[in-house]
């Protein structure tokens, strides 16, 4: 991987936002429904905030042991809305800067998902440690085809 290219090269560009408002039940629905751990929360385009799956897990605390810890689960979950439970303050970067500042943000915090903005704080995508692991698999693979080519 040349990480000295942008992070646009890498950057997951087809996002799934939720509106600060949006309700808990929503969240669950489209962490249930996709393949997802980050929810970027927009308002008008503009970055406000990222729920994550352990955002939310810690927030719900597992309970749903019995009918009555469900039942309690979805009376939070319709009176809790994403800007109760999203973190705020985030690192961003802009999809002109380099994978390696998306790596070294990673290694020093410990995150998992970086949005990527545009000056004014558009939402333009995001890199998470899986676009990292992806691009290098499948450099890795390429690299092992050259390797092989040259044998032949």
């Amino acid at each position: 991987m040349n990480v000295l290219a942008p992070v646009k090269s890498i950057m997951t560009t087809e996002l799934i936002t939720v509106n600060p408002e949006d309700k808990l039940t929503v969240i669950k629905e489209l962490f249930d429904s996709h393949n997802i751990h980050h929810i970027p929360v927009v308002r008008y385009k503009k970055l406000v905030g990222l729920v994550s799956k352990t955002d939310f897990n810690y927030f719900m605390r597992g309970f749903n042991r019995n009918e009555e810890d469900r039942f309690v689960n979805e009376a939070r979950m319709r009176a809790y809305k994403a800007e109760d439970i999203m973190t705020t303050g985030l690192a961003k970067l802009n999809p002109e800067d380099r994978i390696n500042v998306a790596l070294e943000i990673f290694l020093v915090n410990r995150f998992h998902a970086i949005p990527v903005v545009h000056e004014d704080s558009e939402l333009v995508g995001i890199v998470t440690t899986f676009d990292i692991i992806k691009e290098v698999a499948s450099e890795e693979v390429t690299a092992k085809q050259i390797l092989e080519n040259k044998k032949s």
